[in-house]
């Protein structure tokens, strides 16, 4: 049976370190921990400061939720601005952001997002260390 944890924040940029705080808890609880852990906590930060930078909808919450299921781990980032799906470009050196997704895509095994009756949701997979000594890949 899958482990989820789900816990909602308002859109706002002060609220983005509570959610990679809650990420990392939910993880050590878990017993995931180590370069696996800063890397979703990071991403969970990347992910959840792009939906309120570029969600439209006043007074939004964004939704974080982490599944863990056997050697899979699946962050969901989702927001009610359900049209404007992100997209992967080339920032410029000299740019202050738009680096995030680079990001998301060096970390994590695979990553995309979906467009849900009411939110659009961008999720990240990554799969544990022990399951890839295995020759077990996502």
């Amino acid at each position: 049976m899958p482990s989820t944890e789900t816990f909602r924040i308002p859109k706002h940029r002060r609220h983005v370190p509570a959610a990679r705080q809650r990420t990392a808890k939910a993880l050590a609880d878990w017993g995931i921990t180590g370069e696996l852990a800063d890397s979703v906590a990071l991403l969970t930060s990347e992910l959840v400061t792009n939906a309120v930078l570029h969600c439209r909808v006043t007074y939004a919450q964004v939704r974080v939720t982490l599944t863990l299921n056997g050697p899979d781990l699946l962050l969901e980032v989702s927001d009610p601005d359900r049209d404007r799906l992100p997209r992967l470009h080339d920032a410029a050196p000299d740019e202050e952001g738009g680096r995030g997704l680079a990001l998301v895509t060096a970390l994590a095994d695979a990553w995309g997002c979906r467009q849900e009756p009411y939110t659009k949701c961008v999720w990240a997979q990554f799969t544990l260390a022990e399951a890839r000594q295995d020759g077990v890949r996502a």
